[in-house]
């Protein structure tokens, strides 16, 4: 590993732990030439991920394409770019673990409608307004109706 300020390769490790998401090691290293510490991460690298979109394109999975639909029904919400990322990491993980090479776009729309719910129901039905494609106000209505029925059964 070069140390980012005098490019020796001189380095060692003085501390090695995980992340908080357990996705990343983080490394403490230290320069023997210049006496400098700085931090590296380590990422494992997945498979890539093909989505199967509605008119059956295939692209490869985008993180940051998840994050800006969710940040677009998250706007002007009390929502954090931490709670975000972190609804991201979720669906990211659930979509590892289906062991799957390619996932279906509406799979992955279904877990940010999930993640929705629980973190903000307004976001929820912004997300769902546009994922479902409601056609007209009761498909709209009907669907906040169902929101709060279940609301209010669990209180």
């Amino acid at each position: 590993m070069r140390c980012p300020y005098c490019n020796s390769n001189n380095t060692r490790v003085l501390d090695s732990r995980s992340t908080e998401d357990d996705r990343a090691i983080r490394r403490r290293r230290l320069c023997e030439d210049c006496d400098r510490r700085f931090s590296t991460y380590e990422r494992y690298e997945d498979s890539t991920i093909m989505v199967v979109k509605k008119n059956q394109t295939r692209e490869a999975y985008d993180p940051s394409k998840l994050i800006y639909g969710i940040l677009k029904s998250c706007q002007k919400r009390p929502v954090t770019m931490a709670d975000i990322e972190k609804v991201a990491r979720n669906i990211e993980t659930e979509i590892n673990h289906t062991g799957l090479k390619e996932v279906d776009s509406t799979y992955i729309g279904e877990l940010v409608m999930q993640e929705l719910k629980k973190l903000d129901p307004v976001a929820y039905v912004r997300f769902a307004s546009v994922y479902r494609e409601f056609k007209d106000v009761d498909s709209f209505y009907d669907e906040i109706k169902s929101l709060k029925d279940k609301e209010d059964a669990t209180d």
